[in-house]
């Protein structure tokens, strides 16, 4: 059979490039350090590797979300510390207050402290974080969820709070829970004293002693003096019903009924009267408010008395609300804690995957290299010694 030189040459040359483009291509992948330069490739390794980039960057925004909530819930959790310090302020002022040695003028100057006081709890609801958003503005969008008005303090956002989900968390509380639901009295029961009274007669904030014997009904506890003797009657002003008749009056002594119990003291007048109602929503700052306008230049006597112990029960109220809310913000910054974690390691498995997709392995491709190199300089090698079999070199 007989070969022409050209089909020689051009096989020999065919050879040549292929090697050189093998050369060239791995010469291409030791540089980059990766087997798939480019979806050609390897199109199956080259979508492993771009689902991986893609979820990569989803959990990298994700973390980005992350740390702008918790600076937030962080925010939140060091305002509500204030909150509570500043609350635990207003109430020993409110127990200085008590005292019986100062006059209208010295409480006077302590309800001043109080307003003090008062106006940067407020700000502190109203506190945003680094970005504009307020921290407790719940579900909604108001640049001030709160507004301080002649009636009282208003919220202007949405009741209600985001769930944290497996890679988020809120970046708002729920203003409404935190300030404004604040129960009134004792938290199931209010004691005020009738206005017509004129007698020396107060009481504590009272007591639950028997939470299944409640009604939630209103009722009267009226006192009547009778040759000198003091009883009691407690009319159930919901039903018209007379719960108790006739009973002996003794200072400090306990009156119970219907589940609950309070303690009356001082000398009643014929005809005073206690109202116990079902507890209410207030909320702090009206507590606050009514707390310095019974002190504000009071010169003391029982009604004082019974401002006092209504508005420290309430202030107790209002600080186990502020640090059960601070508690959720503590626990929502530990979960920020996990979901970090999680997020890293599974950055880490992403990467893993797609290195394992498109990476080269250096050391299988310096052998590969090195194989295609020593080809490449053979073909060369051997092309240069067929070029010289041609017929003409031997024709002299």
């Amino acid at each position: 059979m007989r070969l022409g030189t050209a089909n020689t040459y051009d096989n020999a040359l065919q050879n040549l490039y292929v090697r050189q483009s093998d050369l060239s291509s791995q010469q291409e992948k030791l540089t980059s350090g990766k087997n798939v330069n480019r979806p050609s490739d390897d199109p199956t390794a080259s979508a492993v590797a771009e689902r991986a980039l893609t979820r990569i960057s989803r959990v990298a925004t994700e973390q980005r979300a992350l740390g702008v909530q918790r600076n937030a819930i962080t925010m939140a959790e060091s305002t509500l510390g204030d909150a509570t310090y500043l609350i635990q302020n207003i109430r020993d002022l409110m127990v200085n207050a008590g005292n019986g040695s100062y006059n209208a003028a010295a409480r006077a100057t302590i309800a001043e402290q109080m307003r003090g006081l008062r106006d940067q709890l407020f700000s502190f609801a109203n506190r945003t974080d680094t970005n504009g958003i307020p921290l407790f503005g719940g579900l909604g969008s108001a640049a001030a969820p709160f507004t301080d008005a002649a009636a009282g303090v208003t919220f202007n956002g949405t009741p209600g709070q985001r769930s944290s989900t497996e890679v988020a968390l809120p970046t708002a509380m729920d203003g409404q829970a935190i300030w404004m639901n604040v129960p009134s009295g004792n938290g199931t029961f209010e004691m005020t004293l009738a206005g017509v009274n004129t007698g020396s007669l107060s009481t504590n904030a009272g007591q639950v002693i028997s939470p299944a014997a409640l009604t939630g009904h209103n009722y009267s506890v009226n006192f009547t003096i009778a040759a000198g003797v003091t009883t009691y009657d407690v009319v159930d002003t919901t039903t018209a019903a007379t719960i108790v008749s006739g009973q002996p009056y003794m200072s400090n002594q306990a009156i119970s009924f219907d589940g609950m119990s309070f303690v009356a003291q001082g000398g009643p007048s014929n005809g005073d009267s206690i109202q116990i109602s079902p507890s209410t929503a207030t909320n702090v700052f009206k507590i606050i408010d009514d707390a310095i306008a019974s002190i504000d230049g009071s010169t003391g006597g029982p009604v004082l008395g019974q401002t006092i112990a209504l508005a420290l029960t309430q202030f107790d109220s209002s600080m186990d609300r502020i640090q059960s809310a601070r508690g959720q913000a503590g626990d929502w910054l530990n979960r920020a804690d996990k979901i970090d974690g999680t997020q890293t390691g599974r950055t880490i498995q992403l990467e893993a995957e797609k290195s394992k997709a498109e990476d080269l392995d250096m050391v299988k491709g310096i052998s590969d290299f090195t194989k295609f190199q020593t080809g490449y300089q053979a073909a060369l090698q051997s092309y240069a010694q067929v070029q010289k079999l041609s017929l003409f070199n031997y024709i002299s």
